[in-house]
């Protein structure tokens, strides 16, 4: 369905959707026309209105041929438009999605295309800063390659969005210096671009893959990997470009001249065939521990021991429950004998009670073997009222058997009942 945008230009059909608006095919007093219709939330942005009407000088009067003109800037109601020229053909994006890689020769040609582009662009003060395959146009008509988009990333990502430490851009093709905060100048672009070109060549890009946070780091910190099966020329050029530090490389005027010199040499190169690297999977968070209560006679966790049959006990850490090394005396206590069933948990209160009735019991039974022992004593020895104090004689503690023990810790046999309590291992005489 047909949309008037302004009082000079009809949208007719939709061409191709982008992360700023919508491209759509229409009409004006000169002919057709490419209608860049940017989305609601940025139309209603009055600052972001207020540039583009200040730019508009600027934005149409970047003329070349390897850029995509702008036409007009529309300004109506909720509507904000660029009118710009309509390119019949594709972008790069949708010939890599067929093809996946360029021969070299291919890949230098549009390289150079959008080198001289950005080199007029740099020369007006402008920084694309969003080179990548889907801002790249091929004209259908004749091969050419176009760089679209100009201005648009410069004013919808002014400083003020760009704020809070988030970084602008597509993360394959984002330059060091805007991972660590730098302002974008010119050399962002031929970073940008030299990635295009090694996509162009290998089917990926040389920091992609895997997480976008992890795209980023290795924008900073790794080494471009090297492409086999390519001259060494192109190669030097291509890793100049792709260089930390943005003075080592070239400006846009000069890379364009050395791919133009360098692609006659290209003939007859075929096309790479490499494997793509494997993605490094998204960096791991450890999660917040939850620890449940524990069930009534569980065994409690032991937090941060290293699983018994880990291969890796170094590194292994996890919650669980102990094993038969701990139960057995290990390196993580004193053992403790599993319970029996039916025998009170240790520290209820029927464990409690327990042990108050057995000390009770043999405290009794100590004293009534202590009196046993002292009347048998007299009377073997020839004590008795005859005796020579008239008292039996007295008795050394250690002489007792089991004398030493701790009845409420090692009580052995119930001294009352004659029953192995289970409980120690000493055990005392019955009464009597």
């Amino acid at each position: 369905m047909a949309r008037k945008i302004g009082s000079r230009y009809t949208a007719h059909q939709i061409l191709g959707r982008g992360s700023a608006g919508t491209v759509w095919l229409g009409s004006g007093p000169d002919g057709p026309v490419a209608i860049k219709l940017l989305r609601e939330d940025l139309a209603a942005d009055q600052e972001l209105v207020g540039r583009f009407v200040q730019e508009r000088a600027a934005l149409v009067s970047l003329d070349h041929p390897h850029v995509v003109g702008v036409r007009d800037l529309v300004v109506d109601g909720n509507d904000l438009a660029l009118v710009m020229d309509l390119v019949r053909g594709t972008d790069l994006r949708t010939l890599l999605d067929r093809d996946r890689r360029l021969t070299p020769a291919d890949a230098v040609a549009v390289a150079a295309d959008i080198a001289e582009a950005l080199a007029a662009a740099h020369a007006a003060g402008y920084v694309h800063r969003d080179v990548k395959p889907e801002n790249i146009l091929l004209d259908g008509a004749d091969g050419r390659a176009l760089l679209t988009d100009f201005g648009v990333a410069r004013l919808i990502d002014a400083p003020r969005r760009a704020g809070g430490g988030r970084v602008v851009g597509t993360p394959d093709y984002v330059a060091p210096e805007i991972v660590e905060g730098l302002p974008p100048r010119a050399a962002v672009d031929i970073y940008a671009l030299a990635t295009v070109l090694y996509e162009l060549l290998a089917g990926f890009t040389p920091f992609g893959g895997g997480h976008p946070g992890a795209v980023l780091r290795r924008h900073v910190t790794e080494a471009v990997a090297p492409l086999p099966g390519i001259p060494d020329e192109l190669w030097r050029l291509v890793h100049q470009c792709l260089a930390k530090a943005p003075a080592s490389r070239f400006r846009a005027a000069e890379l364009a001249a050395r791919l133009r010199e360098l692609r006659p040499a290209l003939a007859g190169y075929p096309a790479l065939d490499i494997d793509e690297p494997e993605p490094e999977p998204a960096p791991y968070e450890q999660p917040a521990a939850y620890e449940p209560p524990p069930a009534r006679g569980a065994v409690p966790l032991v937090r941060g021991t290293a699983a018994p049959d880990s291969a890796n006990r170094e590194t292994h850490t996890s919650m669980r429950v102990p094993g038969a090394e701990e139960l057995a005396g290990g390196a993580h206590g004193t053992a403790r004998a599993p319970r029996a069933p039916g025998q009170p948990r240790a520290g209820s209160a029927r464990h409690r009670a327990a042990v108050r009735r057995r000390r009770v019991r043999l405290a009794a039974a100590a004293t009534a073997a202590a009196a046993a022992l002292g009347v048998g004593g007299w009377l073997a020895f020839g004590g008795g009222p005859d005796g020579p104090d008239g008292a039996p004689p007295a008795v050394e503690p250690d002489l007792l058997p089991g004398a030493g023990a701790d009845p409420g810790t090692d009580p052995g046999t119930d001294a009352v009942t004659g029953v192995d309590t289970g409980v120690g291992g000493g055990s005392a005489p019955a009464a009597g």
